[in-house]
């Protein structure tokens, strides 16, 4: 029997608004990702040491005075945080949801890389981080200590608008100790991969802000259609890099499969 054009048509818009209302909701959820990260040459000292990654809030406030997304990360446990960039969108350059957040976050070190966002919004939030001690690392190195032992932390200007110097960033360090880059686009791995970086946090795609079953996302900006690197832990050789789906969105505030997520990254020595 016929359906009904009528019916049809129904069915098919009562779908799609059933679909738009879940994609705007999942904007609202925060999920929590854990990796397990076997570095080489890890110092004792650092054997469980917990890196808390965020990444591209974009203005976003989760909850009033960001504690739904604080309620969250007090719940966890972590050495050290790492904010890969796009605190802000430059379409809503409001710098209070991202500096509401770093505040409730530097009771442990805290790191910053700016992303494109941040350079289109001509940078202001920088002077308001430092203020806060937030440690800015564009295109440079800090040794971070447990007592005699290190790692190393790099950082570099954003990558999507050509501002990443890793050679410069590279400078001073040493071969010993394990080095962890922040950055804010993937398109970094390669060199990351030349380096020899045990490690490399970064955000941007926001996981593709939409993500096909069995197939991931659809685009991510500076990788165009079906990217290589959406989302998740990637390793080449002694190379591991995390690309996380972060809190915020731009362009449409919708999510379908890919999840706003704080990530949690233990370093081991151990499998």
């Amino acid at each position: 029997m016929e359906i009904p054009k009528i019916k049809r048509r129904t069915f098919i818009l009562s779908g799609c608004l059933a679909l738009a209302t879940y994609s705007f909701a999942e904007t609202k959820t925060i999920a929590v990702t854990h990796y397990s990260i076997r570095t080489n040459n890890l110092p004792p000292a650092f054997e469980g040491f917990t890196i808390l990654h965020l990444s591209d809030l974009h203005s976003k406030w989760l909850g009033a005075g960001q504690d739904k997304l604080l309620e969250i990360i007090k719940k966890q446990k972590y050495d050290l945080v790492a904010i890969t960039g796009d605190l802000i969108d430059k379409d809503n350059p409001d710098p209070k949801p991202g500096l509401q957040l770093v505040k409730n976050l530097t009771d442990k070190p805290t790191y910053f890389v700016p992303g494109n966002h941040e350079w289109w919004s001509e940078y202001r939030i920088r002077e308001s981080l430092l203020k806060t001690g937030v440690k800015v690392l564009e295109n440079r190195a800090e040794k971070f200590e447990l007592g005699q032992q290190y790692v190393w932390i790099l950082g570099v200007d954003d990558p999507y608008l050509g501002r990443d110097d890793l050679q410069e960033a590279l400078t001073g360090v040493d071969e010993v100790a394990p080095k962890i880059l922040l950055a804010h686009a993937p398109g970094m791995y390669q060199s990351a991969i030349n380096e020899k970086i045990d490690l490399v946090l970064v955000g941007h795609t926001h996981g593709g802000q939409i993500r096909i079953p069995l197939i991931g996302a659809l685009v991510a900006p500076g990788q165009g259609l079906f990217p290589e690197f959406d989302y998740g832990l990637y390793t080449a050789g002694d190379t591991k890099m995390v690309v996380t789906s972060g809190l915020g969105e731009s362009v449409l505030p919708i999510r379908f499969n890919a999840a706003p997520e704080i990530v949690l990254i233990t370093l081991t020595l151990t499998w």
